[in-house]
């Protein structure tokens, strides 16, 4: 049985972090993007934070953010975790005296590791599809070769995971963890209860 931990990203309302939380998910997202269909405001964000008690990371996702949104995130969200999707350096990240995740979009030509060293101070890095121009979300897979398995890092796998491949998913990776959002929703911004269930459940059955 797979140890992998499992986030559910871009959850929009209470019914849906509830029914996360019930799946045993150890992680949902919160996406404050304004171009995602799955954005959320700091109102939003608060209440569904408040439902899912205190053993679920909540992490909150941004997209080059002005430093005064994510300031606002942290003083009135009740978040565990930073995520960010854009080309945020370093030190940016490290403003916010958070944990944080940096999401890698694997472009054919680009190389993990030199990213990773650029954030020695990440909690850990996110893989994910590249499609020029969209920051995430894609619903695409990328070469799960390209995953390193040596990292000392912990990596979390996204892009087109869904309840079918994610138990491959991980079985070829070894990731720490996987990222899932359209790959359990019945349309944008709402989650499919059932789908969540049956990801979680694969995804724990997995043998790496």
């Amino acid at each position: 049985m797979s140890g992998v931990r499992v986030k559910i990203c871009g959850i929009t309302n209470v019914e849906d972090a509830k029914a996360v939380v019930d799946a045993g998910a150890h992680a949902l997202g919160l996406v404050f993007y304004e171009a995602s269909p799955r954005a959320v405001d700091v109102e939003q964000a608060r209440a569904i934070a408040f439902t899912v008690g205190p053993f679920i990371s909540v992490t909150a996702l941004f997209v080059n953010p002005p430093a005064s949104l994510v300031g606002a995130v942290v003083s009135r969200v009740p978040v565990q975790l930073l995520q960010f999707h854009g080309d945020e350096t370093a030190a940016f990240c490290e403003t916010f005296q958070r944990p944080y995740i940096k999401a890698i979009r694997m472009r054919p030509d680009l190389d993990v590791d030199t990213v990773i060293r650029a954030h020695p101070n990440a909690s850990g890095f996110l893989l994910d599809a590249y499609r020029q121009g969209v920051p995430g979300g894609t619903g695409e897979t990328f070469d799960w070769a390209r995953v390193p398995r040596d990292s000392k890092v912990p990596i979390v796998l996204a892009g087109g995971l869904n309840p079918e491949n994610v138990a491959e998913a991980i079985r070829q990776t070894g990731v720490y963890g996987v990222d899932v959002s359209g790959g359990v929703e019945s349309a944008p911004g709402k989650k499919d209860h059932n789908q969540i269930k049956s990801f979680i459940t694969n995804a724990r059955s997995a043998r790496v």
